[in-house]
C-alpha cells in the first residue's frame, strides 16, 4: 500500500511539473521560459528512482539542444574549449550582470571580463546561450562548456556558428598572445632532471618598422613580403614546402644586431676568467642547416628565421643560399631617408633649415644610422633641435675629414711601397 501510494505520489508530482513545462513553453518570454524550463528539469532529476524516465521525457518536450565542449580531451587538453573560454571571455561586457576585476601582468589598466556562468549569444538573429559548469565526473577542478539552442537551429549553429566562434577564439589569442625571447641553455649547465632546456623573457621591444631608420621604398617591400608570407600557408601546401621563410640582413657595424666580440684583441694578456666549456662556441653550421632545414622545421605553424652579419662574405654559402636566407637585406649607411625617421623620432621635426646641408654630407660621408641617432640624442631634458643639428653637422665634418686623411694615408702608404719594389727590383739586376 506504501508503495502504490509512494508511485502516486511521484506520478502526481512529475505529471504537475509537466504540465507546469508545457505552461512555461507556451506562455513565457523565451529567456525567462528557458531559466524555469532549468529549474522544472533540474527539480525532476532529484527523483533517482525516475532518472532515466525523466531524461526520456526532456528528451520529449524539451526543444533546446545542448552540446559539451570538456576541458580535457582524454590526458589532452581541448583547444576547442581554449577557443570558446577566449570568445565567451571577450563577449561585451557592457550588458553583463556580474563582472570580475583583474590587473593583468605588464597592463596598466585593471580588466574587466563577465563573470557570469550563462553566457547569451547572437548569431544571425538566433540566440545560443553558453553554460560554464564544473566536471561532475572529476574530482579536480576541470570544467566544460555547454552550449544550448533550438533545435530548429541545429544546422546553422553545428556549422556556421561553430566555425565562427572557433576562429574568432583563435584569433583573440593569438592577438593577445605576448612573444617571448627564448634562450636555449648548453647542455653541460644541465645539472638535474629539472634543469629547464629552454629559459625565456616577455619580448617587449618597442622597436617597429614606422621607427626604423631604412630607406622607405626597402622598408616598404619588406613589409610586403612578409605580410605575403603570412597569408600564404595554403600555397606553401599546395607547394610541398614548409612554411617557413629565412631573412639575411647585413652591412657595416652599427646597422644591426652584432653578437660578442672578444675582449683585449690578439694582444691581450688578461688572464681568462670564463669558464672552459664557455671558451668555444656550441653552433656548427651543421646544427644550424638541421635547425633550419631539418624535420623539425617541417612541423608545427609558420616559422621566421632571421640572421644577421657584418660579414657577409665569410658566411658559408649553403647557409645563405635561396631556399634557407630567402630575402637577402642590405642595410647599409645612414642615407638622407633614414636620416629624416630619426630626426622625427628623435627630435620629433620633420623639415629644418640644416636639413639640406645634412643631405649633402651624408652624401660624402659614411656614417651608420647608429652614430647619427647618437648625435641626435638630446643632451638635456628639453629637446633642443638646432643643438642636435649642429652636434651631427659637426661629427659628419670630423669624420669626413678623417676618411679623408685615411684615404690620403693609404694613398703614400701604396706609393711608397711601389718605390721600394722599383728600388729592390734595381738592385737585384745589377
Amino acid at each position: 500500500m506504501m508503495i502504490g501510494e509512494s508511485w502516486a505520489q511521484i506520478g502526481s508530482t512529475i505529471a504537475g511539473l509537466m504540465f507546469t513545462l508545457a505552461t512555461l513553453q507556451q506562455f513565457f518570454p523565451h529567456q525567462l521560459r528557458l531559466s524555469l524550463q532549468q529549474f522544472v528539469l533540474a527539480s525532476l532529476q532529484q527523483f533517482s528512482l525516475v532518472q532515466k524516465l525523466c531524461d526520456k521525457l526532456v528528451n520529449l518536450f524539451s526543444p533546446y539542444i545542448h552540446i559539451t565542449f570538456p576541458e580535457y580531451s582524454g590526458y589532452w587538453s581541448n583547444q576547442a574549449f581554449d577557443a570558446i573560454e577566449t570568445y565567451v571571455g571577450a563577449l561585451s561586457t557592457t550588458k553583463a550582470s556580474l563582472l570580475k576585476g583583474s590587473l593583468v601582468q605588464n597592463s596598466k589598466a585593471l580588466v574587466l571580463t563577465r563573470d557570469d556562468r550563462k553566457v547569451c549569444d547572437e548569431f544571425n538573429a538566433v540566440q545560443v546561450w553558453w553554460v560554464l559548469e564544473p566536471s561532475p565526473t572529476s574530482s579536480s577542478e576541470d570544467k566544460y562548456f555547454q552550449l544550448i539552442f533550438h533545435r530548429q537551429h541545429r544546422d546553422l549553429i553545428t556549422g556556421s556558428y561553430l566555425d565562427h566562434v572557433l576562429e574568432q577564439g583563435k584569433a583573440i589569442q593569438a592577438k593577445n598572445k605576448q612573444r617571448r625571447l627564448y634562450t636555449n641553455n648548453p647542455s653541460e649547465n644541465w645539472s638535474s632532471y629539472k634543469k629547464n632546456l629552454w629559459s625565456d623573457i616577455a619580448f617587449e621591444s618597442p622597436a617597429t618598422f614606422q621607427t626604423i631608420a631604412m630607406d622607405p621604398n626597402k622598408k616598404e617591400e619588406i613589409i610586403n613580403d612578409l605580410v605575403s608570407f603570412s597569408k600564404g600557408k595554403e600555397y606553401y601546401m599546395k607547394l610541398g614546402k614548409p612554411w617557413k621563410r629565412g631573412y639575411l640582413l647585413y652591412g657595416p657595424p652599427g646597422t644591426d644586431v652584432t653578437g660578442e666580440r672578444k675582449k683585449g684583441g690578439p694582444k691581450s694578456n688578461e688572464k681568462e676568467t670564463e669558464p672552459e666549456n664557455e671558451k668555444t662556441s656550441k653552433v656548427t653550421l651543421s646544427g644550424i642547416l638541421n635547425f633550419i632545414d631539418g624535420t623539425w622545421s617541417a612541423c608545427g605553424t609558420g616559422r621566421i628565421f632571421v640572421f644577421t652579419t657584418n660579414h657577409i662574405d665569410k658566411l658559408d654559402p649553403a647557409l645563405i643560399r635561396r631556399g634557407r636566407m630567402d630575402m637577402h637585406i642590405e642595410l647599409s649607411y645612414c642615407s638622407f631617408e633614414a636620416f629624416k625617421i630619426l630626426a622625427k623620432n628623435y627630435l620629433d621635426v620633420d623639415s629644418h633649415d640644416l636639413f639640406e646641408k645634412i643631405g649633402i654630407l651624408l652624401k660624402e660621408t659614411e656614417m651608420t644610422p647608429a652614430d647619427v641617432a647618437e648625435n641626435l640624442m638630446p643632451k638635456r631634458e628639453k629637446k633642443d633641435p638646432d643643438a642636435c643639428l649642429n652636434s651631427l653637422i659637426q661629427a659628419l665634418e670630423d669624420a669626413k675629414e678623417k676618411a679623408k686623411l685615411k684615404a690620403e694615408k693609404e694613398k703614400n702608404i701604396k706609393i711608397n711601397k711601389g718605390k721600394n719594389m722599383k728600388f729592390y727590383a734595381k738592385r737585384l739586376l745589377f
